[in-house]
């Protein structure tokens, strides 16, 4: 087989299907029959010379895919294979490896250095290849340079695959080294200082302590800066995206660089390459995040012991920064609007002016004001759009107070420019930056209202006019419309928009019509419009939102009955589905309660017929607002949901069944939730079903973890509904509960991202927990809970002493304590008093400035006391 697995590899990219197909089987049935033959006839044919660079290209791509996948199950999966594999056969693929980096063809060493990156992220960890590093950074003092290139490059790609703890410090420095050494300008060829630049990029986070020691950053950031300043664009390039990690990772040292860097980023925002441009706008982006979230954190109210402080570095750069900024605006692009994911530089500055306005609030404002009078009566389009961009950007971050004022005099200015500017940029701009002004400065919070009496005909006149403008404007017009109705929500009995209500959903639904409306997402955002129209109406319209009801049932009936479509209208049409189930959804909510419930419920079993149909289009997005949709319908209904289930549960247990499409499988999981509040006791006859299904998910390593949180809640919502039934499955459900306790317990604290899967884990143990003890309670089988309460209480404890709980964790948890002693009483009176931090813990959420966690902490303190004192 290895004789011919060069023709395979050559056929398997075949332009006839017939010879293509027949090499991929041929592949596949080698890997699985033979594991090591295959991989090894693989690094073979990637390190030999003689052979065609096709084939060995896609050697090292085969090869690289045997070791790694995207989904966490098949990446185990692939990991498990190669570790069994047998030491000789792993010995001679790396020989193999390391041999190519020498290879003179650049596209097969730049495959080697990827697939021994991923060889190193499988056995590094485990300690083995402890010789990997040693040899490559022998290899960095070779001649010919191409031999340095490429080691530079495995030296990046393995410092992204490996995580900094598994490599000593020492090859840490000596890794850093070579990298920084290869970066310096004395190094005469241009690919190997290229290399090393990208791989200092990727080897960042390794570099904490050389961070630490101020020579070697000195050292560090003196030839970053130099390479910024390379003849070579893609250095430069390069060089710019360090900065812009190092920004981010190593904000608190940079004080001392700061003057600098601004001089570097300037000049390369004047006069560089766009490529280069765009980094040096990006490394300012970055500065601004930083201190938008030390800012955030800490309410700027710093303490000595606050674990960043912020340097201000954006403040003191104001002076400099914005006309730097403001001259990017007026770089725009003739066809930027219509080009969907454009980028470029007068759009990454006005996204970076955005974040400086975030980052100094009230002092951005004298800045930027005279480049706008300046500019936005200008006879050229680019002057006015730049500064209507400029007006757009800068409008949160400062306060209203500051911008009130401003904004009141502009907004009459800002509807003649979207009704009568000759160019399609401007009132594109201007109806985005009308969105702005609405999002941020228009709402129950702002005390003087920008919307008035006298303005919110115009408003509302020159928003349905746009709406007939090119599609680009008129998505924006939409945009705008949206947050003008979020604006008037809770806004009580009646609403400046009710006397226009048919006017815009006419307006709307007409948009969703046009010819276009799929260019610019323009029937998503006309769609999006509609809902948000709906979801703030109050009961004045509800009426018309009745008469709404048939139109979208119809259009979406409509979808039901295409003939045979193409592909490309099949998915346009699967998408339409999803917003009309989506629509249906806002509206079920909004009618589903009284006075318009019982008018509303005549066509209760017409949506449900419509919705199951959606089920029958294979489209993940359509499935997922169909769900969604009757998770709404069961609340409104209540226990007449009941009817439907026979019909509607082969599509529940296909949703809990659909790992692939794992977003389905979550909402699927809440509507189990809807579903059991709405039916209570009469969800019985589905449980054993639902259960069984709900617990192979929670074992199942394909599914996505996301969705394990919510199914823990969902056995909480069962077990309300089904009370004291519940105990045939608790038998399957405590055990879980348990170990998913004990993991959340070992897993907090790697990083932000963890720490907020362990806290929506915890949650959603407690809510299952809470659920169980509500169905007990009062019930003769409650002695079944007692012999849990010692490992509840323990659970409760060690998620408290590790104090990085969030407010939606600490009210469940103390609402579980409640629970328990609430349903066992005497039986834990005493098990509570022993409870390390139970006490610090109740007093801690009475004490709490969230009404909510305080009012939970006031019902379990009177269930403990009555727990204690029987």
């Amino acid at each position: 087989m290895a004789m011919e697995v060069t023709q395979l590899l050559i056929n398997a990219q075949s332009i006839d299907g017939t010879v293509r197909k027949h090499a991929e089987e041929s592949l596949k049935q080698f890997q699985e029959q033979n594991l090591a033959g295959f991989l090894l006839s693989l690094a073979g044919e990637l390190a030999n010379d003689e052979k065609p660079v096709d084939s060995r290209k896609l050697a090292g791509l085969v090869l690289k895919n045997a070791l790694d996948a995207k989904e966490q199950h098949r990446k185990y999966e692939l990991v498990q294979r190669w570790l069994a594999l047998d030491m000789s056969t792993k010995s001679q693929i790396r020989a193999f490896l390391l041999k190519t980096l020498s290879a003179p063809v650049p596209d097969v060493r730049s495959t080697a250095s990827q697939v021994i990156a991923k060889v190193a992220g499988i056995e590094l960890p485990q300690k083995q290849w402890p010789e990997l590093i040693v040899s490559l950074l022998s290899n960095i003092h070779q001649l010919p340079a191409h031999v340095k290139q490429a080691t530079l490059e495995t030296l990046g790609y393995l410092c992204e695959e490996v995580s900094p703890d598994v490599v000593e410090q020492e090859h840490v420095n000596k890794i850093l080294t070579a990298v920084v050494q290869g970066m310096n300008a004395a190094e005469g060829n241009t690919d190997v200082r290229l290399a090393a630049t990208r791989a200092l990029y990727m080897a960042l986070g390794f570099a904490q302590a050389n961070f630490n020691n101020d020579m070697e950053r000195d050292y560090i950031m003196r030839v970053v800066c130099e390479a910024t300043l390379s003849p070579e664009v893609k250095i430069r390039q390069a060089a710019f995206e360090c900065l812009v990690s190092i920004a981010s990772t190593y904000y608190e040292k940079l004080a001392h660089y700061m003057q600098d860097i601004f001089n570097i980023t300037a000049k390369a925002v004047r006069e560089d390459d766009e490529s280069v441009a765009l980094q040096a706008i990006e490394f300012w982006s970055s500065i601004c995040d930083e201190e938008i979230d030390i800012l955030e954190e800490y309410g700027g109210e710093f303490a000595g012991d606050s674990d960043v402080p912020c340097f201000y570095f954006t403040k003191q750069a104001l002076p400099g920064l914005v006309p730097l900024l403001l001259e990017t605006l007026l770089k725009q692009e003739e066809d930027q609007d219509l080009d969907e994911g454009a980028w470029n530089i007068a759009m990454a500055g006005g996204t970076c002016l955005g974040l400086v306005a975030r980052a100094v609030g009230d002092d951005i404002v004298p800045h930027v004001m005279p480049f706008i009078e300046e500019k936005i009566s200008k006879p050229d389009w680019r002057e006015r759009e730049a500064a209507t961009y400029a007006f757009g950007s800068i409008l949160e971050g400062p306060s209203a107070d500051k911008l009130m004022a401003i904004v009141n005099a502009a907004l009459t200015f800002m509807l003649n420019a979207l009704t009568n500017d000759p160019s399609n940029h401007v009132k594109d701009t201007t109806a985005w930056t009308l969105g702005r002004i609405f999002e941020f400065l228009h709402g129950s919070t702002i005390e003087t209202p920008i919307i008035n009496q006298a303005n919110c005909q115009q408003i509302i006149t020159v928003l349905i006019q746009s709406m007939n403008d090119a599609p680009n404007v008129a998505e924006k017009a939409c945009g705008a419309l949206y947050f003008l109705a979020q604006g008037y929500e809770d806004i009580g009995p009646s609403s400046p928009l009710t006397p226009f209500f048919q006017e815009i959903i006419k307006s709307l639904l007409a948009v969703a019509h046009r010819e276009d409306a799929t260019e610019s997402r323009l029937r998503t955002a006309a769609y999006e419009a509609l809902n948000e129209v709906v979801r703030c109406s109050t009961d004045e319209t509800s009426t018309m939102v009745l008469q709404l009801v048939p139109v979208i049932m119809m259009e979406l009936h409509n979808t039901l009955e295409g003939e045979k479509l193409s592909l490309d209208e099949r998915e346009k049409q699967n998408e339409l589905q999803g917003l009309l189930c989506g629509c249906l959804q806002v509206i079920i909510q909004k009618l589903g309660s009284e006075p318009t419930k019982s008018k509303f419920m005549e066509y209760a079993d017409q949506m449900m017929g419509l919705f199951l149909r959606v089920f029958g289009c294979r489209s993940a997005t359509a499935h997922e607002e169909a769900m969604l949709a009757i998770g709404a319908l069961a609340y409104a209904a209540g226990p007449n949901f009941a009817k439907y289930m026979p019909e509607f549960y082969k599509y529940l247990e296909m949703g809990l069944q659909n790992f692939e499409e794992y977003q389905v499988c979550a909402v699927t999981v809440g509507v189990v939730g809807d579903v059991c509040r709405a039916l209570e006791d009469k969800i019985l006859p589905y449980c054993d079903g639902i259960m069984t299904q709900l617990l192979k998910d929670l074992s199942s390593n394909q599914l996505h973890r996301s969705v394990k949180p919510p199914i823990f809640s969902c056995f909480g919502d069962i077990a309300l509904a089904i009370g004291e039934d519940f105990d045939k499955y608790w038998r399957y459900s405590m055990p879980m509960l348990q170990s998913a306790a004990e993991l959340s317990a070992h897993s907090a604290g790697a990083d932000d991202e963890m720490t907020e899967y362990t806290n929506s884990l915890r949650n959603g143990i407690l809510e299952a927990y809470s659920g169980i003890f509500q169905g007990f309670k009062n019930s003769a089988k409650t002695q079944l809970l007692i012999p849990f309460a010692p490992h509840i209480l323990q659970f409760l404890d060690s998620i408290y002493m590790e104090k990085d709980m969030d407010e939606v964790v600490m009210k469940t948890a103390i609402g579980v304590l409640g629970d328990l002693a609430d349903t066992l009483g005497s039986h834990v009176g005493g098990l509570i008093q022993q409870s390390v931090s139970s006490k610090e813990f109740l007093n801690e959420c009475l004490s709490s400035e969230d009404h909510t966690i305080k009012e939970a902490a006031e019902w379990a303190k009177h269930a403990i006391t009555r727990a204690i004192s029987v």
